[in-house]
């Protein structure tokens, strides 16, 4: 099934879920870290039951949305979250960085944090979509961020990871993809989507799922499903719920609705059916559905005073979440709640044009320190730049000739985060003399989000063959989407590549490229500086 939710830029494929089933279970004799299954049963580090009763929140679309969204979708009862996350095959990458602070709001609210790579989202028939593989490969690129949260944290590898061609590789390449994960030190409870556009009409998730749960070392696997138009009565519900509960093998109902273009979901049905067997589940989605299917939206306009109906049969209804959610218990049996202390003042070294090393001395916890948020100081507004795991980073993508004011947070394996250190500054070193190129950069600003239209000039009489650009947000600007270029983005700093069709600037000609982003309301405005090929230009 196709489903579509509207960034800034237009539309985007929807997603997401909820959860908790039945399933045959042989763990380890050690004690699990955090959230695992036994006989079929979700539970967690504590070794108590738990049913996750939420919602879906479309971070990497609206990520300036997500401290408002996660406080108001607690106030409403939920236990959990699914947040939507791209791998920077479709969307722009959700770093480290960002995972991390995802992380710690979501425990700051005391919501299970469900993490899901969007971008695989209808494999084999979405033409951009990518595998699992790829999924894989950005989970283990944020493992920083994932290690020690096995507590809060599950981990979705992939959403919907097949549409409706070549279903039939859902088997072997899931296999794949947990045993990778497995093997690169990932310790998640892990959720598995179905294919067919999350619906897995042809049950092809259904009939294999105990082949999958066995492939996983851990036993530690649960089955995703999304319901909309194919679950349209309540047999149908029930009839694909009660295969897993009768094969105690754990599932979640991933997402559903209360309408859809592809058919009447049974809202009623689902619901009554998951409180019934103890089956979770995760409704889609907080706010900004778009491209036909708005009634989506729980809440309008992310704003909690104006709840749709969808919102008010989700969270206040019969089998809602006010009536049955419970906090998980690690949010209330204990555990580690002591912050590490405030890291020492980080002093710069080695600067460049473009970067600085920055030092500091070591946080101290009670159970350890595992990393450092390094940021960049402007005003009251933080911009997370580089993470370690060390007491050492060097910031990139820096402008010549420009002082900067950086702290650095401390986190613990529980997540917890310190105080943020007293601020140093660093200058980076002038650049060098202006080279054969300019750039113009045209804004079309709505507040909080904006498209840029950026045109590159090469002013020489020789082509250029092959180009990359950085530069430079002066606030805290996103990427959600780009053309005619490709772009990557770590804190502020944004590094843009060539297409095939763009490679070339000829001489004395220009070649352009545009993006739309996300902004905060009256910071928004043009970079400082702009390097083509490790070449300063000027700004026109």
């Amino acid at each position: 099934m196709r489903r579509t939710l509207a960034a800034a830029t237009g539309t985007v494929l929807a997603v997401c879920a909820a959860f908790l089933g039945g399933a045959p279970q042989a763990r380890a004799a050690d004690t699990p870290a955090g959230f695992h299954v036994q006989d079929g049963r979700l539970l967690d580090a504590g070794g108590k039951d738990f049913v996750l009763r939420g919602v879906n929140h479309a971070h990497t679309w609206y990520p300036g949305r997500t401290t408002q969204a996660l406080k108001d979708i607690k106030a409403q009862g939920a236990n959990s979250v699914r947040v939507v996350l791209a791998t920077g095959d479709q969307w722009t990458k959700n770093d480290a960085a960002d995972v991390a602070g995802v992380i710690s709001q979501c425990k700051a609210n005391r919501l299970v944090c469900i993490l899901e790579a969007h971008d695989t989202t209808g494999y084999g028939e979405a033409g951009a979509a990518a595998p699992l593989s790829k999924a894989v490969d950005y989970w283990l690129g944020v493992k920083s961020a994932l290690v020690g949260q096995e507590k809060y944290v599950l981990v979705n590898i992939g959403n919907e990871p097949y549409g409706n061609t070549g279903h039939t590789a859902w088997t072997a390449d899931t296999k794949a993809a947990i045993g990778r994960l497995r093997a690169g030190g990932i310790d998640h409870t892990l959720l598995v989507d179905a294919p067919n556009w999350g619906q897995d009409w042809s049950f092809t998730m259904r009939d294999n799922a105990a082949g999958v749960f066995a492939a996983d070392p851990d036993r530690n696997t649960v089955f995703d499903i999304h319901m909309y138009g194919v679950y349209d009565t309540a047999a149908e519900v029930s009839d694909y719920v009660d295969h897993f509960v009768a094969a105690r093998l754990p599932l979640v109902i991933g997402e559903f609705g209360n309408m859809h273009s592809d058919g009447d979901p049974d809202e009623d049905a689902i619901m009554a059916t998951a409180q019934a067997r103890g089956i979770g589940y995760l409704g889609w989605s907080w706010s900004g559905n778009g491209g036909g299917v708005e009634y989506l939206d729980l809440v309008q306009g992310f704003d909690v005073t104006r709840m749709t109906t969808w919102g008010q049969r989700l969270f206040d209804g019969a089998d809602g979440i006010k009536a049955t959610a419970k906090e998980a218990g690690v949010f209330s049996d204990g555990g580690d709640t002591t912050a590490p202390t405030a890291p020492g003042t980080p002093t710069a070294s080695d600067p460049t044009a473009s970067s600085v090393r920055l030092s500091w001395s070591a946080a101290t916890d009670d159970t350890g320190v595992t990393g450092y948020d390094v940021v960049r100081v402007s005003g009251s507004a933080e911009t997370t730049v580089a993470t370690s795991a060390t007491t050492g980073a060097t910031v990139t993508g820096l402008s010549p000739n420009t002082t900067y004011t950086f702290a650095v947070y401390a986190r613990d394996a529980a997540g917890n985060r310190s105080p943020r250190s007293a601020t140093g500054t660093a200058a980076t070193r002038p650049g060098s003399t202006t080279g054969a190129c300019s750039v113009s950069y045209r804004l079309s600003d709505w507040g909080s989000s904006f498209n840029a239209d950026v045109t590159v000039r090469n002013t020489s009489a020789q082509a250029v063959d092959g180009w990359t650009l950085d530069f430079s947000f002066p606030a805290a600007q996103r990427i959600n989407s780009v053309w005619n270029a490709r772009a990557t983005q770590s804190g502020s700093a944004v590094h843009v590549t060539n297409e095939s069709w763009t490679k070339t600037i000829p001489a004395a000609g220009s070649v352009g490229f545009g993006f739309n982003a996300s902004s905060t309301p009256g910071t928004n405005g043009v970079p400082a500086a702009f390097v083509l090929n490790g070449t300063t230009c000027t700004v026109s």
